[in-house]
Formats: structure tokens, sequence, C-alpha cells
């Protein structure tokens, strides 16, 4: 009786699970594994590739080409830690806007908690193009944002085609990616240990830091997450609101598949980014996790 129960749960976990494998490997795995074989073979003279084993598309990033054929050029990384800072400042200025938010949302009727939701998801329903094309509309210099400017100080500003353009189109785009799991987290809030701190003497700051903040940390991991990964290797925002003076990784992707056709080149860029993007995630996962209440009873 046990062993059939066991063998049921196999297959119904083996039937749920199955369709999602089998999509992911056929849409995910499969491409990432051509695309890590590609960044080691040699780019082909009219685009495509030649299969022979070529490791100075790595050269060319992390300077070991040898000169001749390929050069090191210090770009590369410089546009990559550029990248790394937009997405590292786009997930500080999110998680600032939306645990306000969130938590100011978590304690409203439920009936206004769902108004406020549908708001926050609303901009969902339009596509992202013309979402960005608005921006543009509003940060160009006869736009809203420099009238008012030009009203309170007399000055144009040339808000477009400059970093701080990008920065309001990643976070703009990127709040419901990181309401969502703030909300989930700051909603399942014990307030009876928000009210025991407030008797046991402590301030509106202790507690948020001691007991609210610790406890949405879970929330707060999950949407830096979520915001960082999409913003590190993002093109459609600086290609619109950047313009040809605000340049990061995802755009050199871009430009070498579609328009250099240097495949294999473009394939070691996007694996610069996977690789770094996954040890940076590591490490600060596990460095907030040591941190974390409980954390170290669970390690025991």
């Amino acid at each position: 009786m046990t062993q059939s129960l066991v063998t049921r749960q196999r297959i119904q976990l083996v039937s749920l699970l199955g369709p999602v494998t089998i999509f992911l490997g056929i849409f995910f795995a499969i491409p990432l594994g051509i695309m890590l074989v590609y960044s080691f073979l040699e780019p082909g003279l009219y685009g495509g590739v030649e299969w022979n084993f070529y490791h100075l598309n790595f050269g060319r990033i992390l300077g070991w080409a040898d000169g001749e054929i390929e050069d090191f050029d210090l770009v590369y990384i410089l546009i990559f830690l550029k990248s790394i800072r937009l997405a590292l400042t786009t997930v500080i200025c999110s998680l600032i806007v939306c645990y306000p938010a969130a938590y100011w949302i978590s304690r409203l009727s439920n009936k206004w908690k769902s108004f406020f939701i549908f708001l926050i998801t609303l901009p969902f329903f339009v596509s992202l193009v013309v979402r960005l094309f608005a921006w543009m509309l509003i940060l160009r210099p006869t736009g809203f944002i420099n009238w008012i400017l030009k009203s309170l100080f007399n000055e144009t500003y040339f808000m477009i085609y400059s970093e701080p353009a990008v920065l309001i189109g990643m976070v703009y785009i990127f709040v419901p990616f990181m309401f969502m799991p703030l909300y989930a987290s700051i909603e399942k809030l014990d307030q009876s240990l928000i009210e025991a701190s407030y008797d046991l003497g402590a301030s509106r700051l202790q507690t948020f830091l001691r007991v609210i903040f610790p406890m949405t940390l879970p929330g707060v991991i999950g949407g830096s997450i979520i915001v960082f990964i999409p913003s590190v290797g993002n093109f459609v925002v600086p290609s619109l609101l950047g313009g040809a003076k605000v340049m990061m990784i995802g755009n050199m992707v871009y430009q070498q598949f579609l328009y250099a056709r240097n495949w294999p080149f473009g394939s070691a860029l996007a694996m610069m980014i996977m690789a770094s993007v996954l040890g940076l995630l590591v490490i600060y996962v596990s460095m907030v996790t040591r941190g974390t209440p409980g954390s170290e009873t669970l390690q025991g």
C-alpha cells in the first residue's frame, strides 16, 4: 500500500513537472548550450561561425588577446561595470519606491488592496515600447519635466539620452517586479511582534530595523534578484532613452549579433553576463542569509 502510494506520488510529480522541464529544456537550456559552444568558436569572415576552437573571444574581454587577430579593449570591462552599477542603482531606487508603498497598501482593506495592486500591474497592459516612447516625450527638451524646470529655474536640462533618463526608465519598468515580492512578504507580518516592540519601548526606527525589515528580508532579496537580473542585460531602455550616449552590455550583445554578425563574440559577452550575474547573486544571497534571524539555527 505504501509502495503504491509512493509510486502514485512520483507519477503525479512527473506529470506536473514534466511539461515545464521539457519546455525549459527546449527553449532555455538548449539555446544556452548553443551559445556556450559558439562562444568558443571562431567567427566567420562574413558572419556565422567556423568550427574551430577559439578562446580569443574571451581574450578580447579579459585581456589575453594575441594582439594580431584580436585586440584587448578595456571598454568592454568598463561598459560591463557601468551595467552592474546601473542595475544596482535600479534595485536600490525600486526598493526605496516600493517598500513604503507595499507597507501602506498591506494595511488597507481588501477592497482597496485589490484596487491598488491592479494599478501597480496596469502598465503591463501597455506595450513596453509605447511606454518608453511616452517617457521620451516627457524627458525631451520641450517635454513636461523641462517645462517645469524652465519655469522654476529658467534653464533647459537635456535629460533625454543620459544615464538619469535610462535609470528613470528602468525603475519605471521594474517597479512592479520589486513590488510584488515585497508586498507578499510585508502582508505576512505578525502585527503582535510589532506591537510587542512598541510596548517594550522601541522607537519606530528601532522597530523597523530590528523587527519589520528582518521579517520582510525574503521579499527584499526576491525583489532585488528579480529586478537586478533583467536590469543588467537590458538593451531596450538604453537604446531608446540613452541613445548612443549610454551603452550597456546588453546593447553590445545586440550589436554583435545583429549588426557586426560576430556571433561567437556576442555569445562570449552573453556568457560573461550570465557568469558574473550568477556569481554576484550567490555572494549576495549568502551574505544576506547569514544575517537573517534564525539562519544560524537552520544551518546548525
